[in-house]
């Protein structure tokens, strides 16, 4: 059985968790574009707090990060998702920690036992309502996996 129907209604799973097990007031949410936003919007709705783009660009040689924006001194919430090899989530958390955030925090709907002990390492706190016992596709979990380009992430972000 499928755990999440799409990216949005896994949002709205996650914002609940997140509301629960969050252990700071968050300042900001940085959603992964692009799939990560349609995730993350449901979780600025219940918490409060805006979600902003963080651009990552699939490489041959890997996930790049642009534009980070300033965070020295806040409670961040990294969302996308979900993790399948956590590439993307080590790229992210290397990237802010240089920031100086008070604490990092990577919520997800979907996050492998195999990836949270090395992402533990990373991360301030891993929020995720499955947790399998091996990597699958991200697609394995949702009935109807309706990923997104980059330009409707931007629109949704500006809309919110």
């Amino acid at each position: 059985m499928k755990s999440f129907e799409n990216l949005r209604g896994a949002g709205e799973k996650l914002a609940a968790l997140v509301k629960a097990e969050y252990s700071h007031a968050p300042d900001v949410i940085l959603a992964v574009i692009p799939n990560g936003v349609p995730v993350a919007l449901p979780v600025g709705r219940e918490l409060g707090v805006p979600v902003r783009g963080l651009p990552v660009h699939r490489t041959a040689d890997g996930p790049v990060v642009f534009e980070v924006p300033p965070i020295p001194g806040l409670h961040v919430i990294v969302i996308d998702d979900g993790v399948e090899t956590g590439a993307v989530a080590r790229v992210v958390a290397a990237h802010l920690l240089k920031g100086g955030p008070a604490s990092l925090t990577l919520a997800v709907p979907v996050c492998p036992r195999q990836s949270l002990a090395e992402l533990a390492l990373r991360y301030d706190q891993i929020i995720a309502i499955d947790k399998p016992l091996v990597h699958r596709s991200l697609a394995w979990h949702y009935l109807d996996f309706d990923t997104i380009t980059e330009t409707s992430a931007l629109q949704l972000l500006a809309n919110q």
